[in-house]
């Protein structure tokens, strides 16, 4: 049986088999993802109304990918304060917003308490505020910083409030790879360590996958089996977020851009292999908006959100420095002929406009 047969059978495909996917022509590809895409979610494509704060860009680790944290790239360093915070809680909270994403460098001098006192402070003012916060990587590296076990470290953080984990922090799961871009940083390992030990306490978590920089065709499909296997293990896994390369203002000095069509069909196959996992989104603030809405018919079912303000991704290069208006992203969505529909932080479904 081949492939294309295989996939219309509803079998699951093995590595080589996806790999092989990236032979197939653009648009026989993208009839085979959305096929699975509306089995799983017709014409819907989900959004949410969401803040990003980022508290802080000074950072121990040196990422060669990263424009965001204080460097000779970035030489501004900040660190907001509670009360900055709050204020920014405060002014999203009084328009009806009900999720915040915090996430941000490694920084020595901003402590484990001085997360846990404002994810506290959000949850005590606001309680049906949806927190979604620290990635692998900030576990990790508080991990570290105060000799906690990650067990420790995710009990801190679920008895003050947070109430999922973003999918931050994957980048690309083979070590060379890794080893060149993000030396230094928590590994593949640990990174699935920390997500199946949020998940076996019941809760939920977003996985990502940064491509179009050094690695290779097989290194995404090896880093879309390990998440398949977690995800068979623990399915606690909501979301996949194929993260674009953002190639201004850092250090791997790649010159070209992947092309469109790469990252389409990097999405499609994506929706193929993995099975198991319900959303697949494309995050419109590495992949632009326009791009992002061609993507619902290559797999994808997610945008993302609003955003408002967002600081690592633009700090590359993207165009998400100050999110994207409610009535446009709505707009947009529906002139694309899918149905707009704007979801909670869990998929779960608020109102279709």
């Amino acid at each position: 049986m081949d492939i294309i047969q295989k996939i219309k059978a509803g079998e699951r495909i093995n590595y080589e088999e996806a790999l092989a996917l990236y032979d197939l022509d653009l648009f026989e590809l993208g009839e085979l993802a959305d096929a699975a895409r509306q089995k799983l979610h017709g014409k819907k494509t989900y959004f949410n109304i969401n803040r990003h704060i980022n508290p802080t860009n000074i950072c121990k680790d040196v990422c060669k990918f990263c424009a965001y944290s204080a460097s000779r790239k970035n030489p501004k360093p900040y660190t907001l304060k509670h009360e900055e915070i709050m204020e920014i809680v405060d002014d999203i909270a009084s328009r009806g917003i009900t999720e915040v994403h915090i996430v941000s460098a490694h920084n020595p001098d901003t402590g484990l308490d001085w997360y846990t006192t404002v994810f506290s402070k959000i949850k005590a003012k606001y309680p049906k505020m949806h927190i979604k916060a620290l990635t692998a990587a900030e576990i990790h590296f508080l991990s570290e910083e105060y000799d906690k076990s990650y067990d420790e470290i995710i009990d801190i953080m679920i008895k003050n409030g947070v109430d999922s984990l973003p999918g931050g922090g994957a980048e690309i799961f083979d070590e060379k790879v890794r080893d060149y871009i993000c030396k230094g940083k928590v590994s593949s390992d640990q990174w699935l360590e920390i997500h199946e030990k949020w998940h076996n306490r019941g809760m939920k978590s977003n996985v990502t996958m940064l491509f179009g920089h050094v690695e290779e065709r097989k290194d995404r499909i090896d880093h879309m089996m390990r998440i398949r296997d977690l995800q068979d293990k623990t399915g606690g896994f909501n979301c996949f977020i194929p993260l674009v390369y953002q190639t201004e203002n850092n250090f791997l000095n790649v010159k070209e851009d992947i092309t469109g069509q790469e990252i389409l069909k990097t999405y499609a196959i994506a929706r193929l292999l993995l099975d198991n996992l319900p959303n697949l989104k494309a995050y419109w603030v590495t992949s632009t908006v326009n791009l992002a809405l061609v993507a619902q018919e290559f797999g994808c079912n997610d945008l993302d959100g609003t955003i408002e303000k967002e600081s690592i991704n633009s700090a590359a290069g993207a165009k998400s420095a100050f999110g994207v208006d409610l009535n446009e992203f709505v707009g947009l969505i529906r002139n694309s002929g899918f149905i707009p529909v704007e979801r909670d932080s869990l998929y779960n479904e608020i109102k279709t406009w």
